[in-house]
C-alpha cells in the first residue's frame, strides 16, 4: 500500500530525459532552440491548425490574447464565477473588467444565462454590445473548458458572432478534448473560437514543468503573438522595439518536455478514460457519492474527475471528507472558490450566479494521476465507503 496517494502527478516515462539532455548538450536551454519550434509544429499537428505559439504560461496566452482581440483599458469581459483564478486575473492586466457569469451542470458556462444577459442587459448600438448598467463596450467572452469537458461552442460562437464578441477558449484543462456529434465534429478543444490557450503545468495532462500554448483562427495574429512574446523585438541586433513587449517565451528545455509529453498523450487519455470508468462503476455503489459525467457530444481527455457529494445521503461534507481521506494519505481538493468572492473582484458586476454556489460545496476532486494504479483506486474507493458512517471528531 502506498503512503500517499497525490492528486494529480506527471508521468514521466516517455523520452522527456533523451530529449533534454539533446537541448543540453546543444546548449540551447533558453528561448531558442529546435525544440520549440518542434514542440509548436506538433501541436499544431495534433490539434489540426495552420501554427501555435510556445509561451511561458497558459496565463501569458490568455493575457496576449486578450490584447490581440482588441480588449483595453474600460472595456468588459464576459468570464466565468467558477474556474481557476488565472482564467479571470489577465483582464484586469489590461485594465478591463469582467463580468462574472454562472455554470451549468457540466460546470461550464452557461449559455442560456450568458444569451439572456446579452439580450436583457445590453443593446447592440453600432456594432458595439453596450451593457446597459455600466455604459461600458463589451468586448469578448473568456470561455472555460472545465476538467477536460468541452463548454457548449455551438451556442457560444452564435451569440459571439450575433453580439460582434471576440472568444478566447481557456482550454488549459482540456487539451485533447473534442466534439464527436453536431456542428464541430472533430474539432479541438481551443480550436474553435477567436483564441485558443492550453497549459503544460505540472498537474496537467501534459507538462512542461510549467508553459502553455497559443492558437487561433488568424495567422497574422498568432505571428504578432509571438513577437509580443519575445519582448517586441523589431530589430534584434539594435535592440529596436516599436511595441512593449513581454518575456513570454517558452525556454527550449520546457519545449524538449512537452515535446516528449506530447508524443504519449492519447495514451493519457485512454488511461485517464479507463480510470474514470473504474472510479466511476465503483463509486456508484457508495449512496450519496457519484462521479460526475462529461458531455455526450464530447470526447473528453478525463482531466480531473470530480466527485459529487450528496449531503442528505452521505453523512461527510465536503471539508470533512477531504481531511477524512487526507487522514488516509489520499490527496483531494475542493473545487474553486467562485471568483466574485474573491477580494479584487467584489464589486465586480455578477449576472444571476445560481448554480455555481451550490456546486462548489458538493464537490472534490480524487486522485487522476495517468500513472495512478488500479490497486490505489481500490483504496480511494474503499476510503469513500468508510466515509459513510463516520462522524469526524468521534
Amino acid at each position: 500500500m502506498k503512503s500517499f496517494i497525490p492528486l494529480s502527478v506527471p508521468n514521466l516515462k516517455g523520452n522527456e530525459k533523451k530529449y533534454i539532455l539533446d537541448a543540453i548538450n546543444k546548449e540551447w536551454v533558453s528561448t531558442g532552440g529546435s525544440y520549440i519550434n518542434k514542440f509548436e509544429e506538433e501541436m499544431s499537428k495534433y490539434l489540426n491548425v495552420n501554427d501555435a505559439v510556445a509561451c511561458q504560461s497558459g496565463t501569458a496566452g490568455i493575457h496576449l490574447s486578450l490584447i490581440l482581440s482588441g480588449i483595453s483599458n474600460g472595456d468588459e469581459v464576459i468570464v466565468p464565477t467558477l474556474t481557476f483564478i488565472a482564467a479571470v486575473n489577465p483582464v484586469k492586466y489590461i485594465g478591463a473588467e469582467p463580468i462574472f457569469m454562472d455554470c451549468d451542470d457540466m460546470l461550464t458556462m452557461d449559455v442560456d444565462k450568458l444569451e439572456r444577459f446579452c439580450r436583457e442587459e445590453c443593446n447592440l448600438i453600432e456594432g458595439k454590445l453596450i451593457n446597459n448598467k455600466s455604459k461600458k463596450h463589451i468586448k469578448a467572452i473568456v470561455v472555460v473548458h472545465v476538467f477536460g469537458n468541452i463548454a457548449n461552442m455551438e451556442k457560444i460562437m452564435s451569440i459571439a458572432t450575433k453580439y460582434k464578441l471576440k472568444v478566447i477558449e481557456d482550454a488549459t484543462e482540456a487539451l485533447g478534448s473534442r466534439f464527436i456529434s453536431g456542428k464541430y465534429k472533430g474539432k479541438y478543444a481551443g480550436t474553435i473560437g477567436d483564441f485558443g490557450i492550453y497549459s503544460f503545468n505540472g498537474n496537467k495532462i501534459i507538462t512542461t514543468g510549467g508553459g502553455g500554448m497559443i492558437v487561433s483562427n488568424d495567422q497574422k495574429l498568432l505571428s504578432k503573438a509571438r513577437y509580443l512574446s519575445t519582448q517586441a523585438k523589431d530589430d534584434t541586433l539594435y535592440y529596436i522595439h516599436n511595441e512593449i513587449g513581454y518575456n513570454y517565451r517558452m525556454s527550449n528545455l520546457q519545449a524538449a518536455l512537452g515535446k516528449a509529453q506530447l508524443e504519449q498523450l492519447e495514451d493519457f487519455i485512454k488511461i485517464k478514460k479507463e480510470n474514470y470508468e473504474l472510479y466511476k462503476s465503483k463509486i456508484s455503489n457508495i449512496e450519496g457519492l457519484s462521479l460526475m459525467d462529461f458531455r455526450k457530444d464530447v470526447l473528453p481527455n478525463y482531466w480531473f474527475y470530480s466527485l459529487l457529494i450528496d449531503n442528505s445521503k452521505y453523512r461527510l461534507k465536503r471539508d470533512e471528507l477531504i481531511l477524512f481521506l487526507l487522514e488516509k494519505g489520499i490527496q483531494t481538493r475542493p473545487i474553486w472558490g467562485l471568483i466574485q468572492n474573491q477580494k479584487p473582484y467584489k464589486k465586480c458586476e455578477v449576472y444571476k450566479v445560481e448554480k455555481a454556489k451550490e456546486y462548489i460545496n458538493k464537490i472534490i476532486n480524487i486522485p487522476c494521476s495517468t500513472n495512478l494504479e488500479k490497486k490505489d483506486i481500490d483504496i480511494v474507493v474503499e476510503s469513500l465507503n468508510d466515509g459513510i458512517n463516520t462522524i469526524r471528531g468521534n
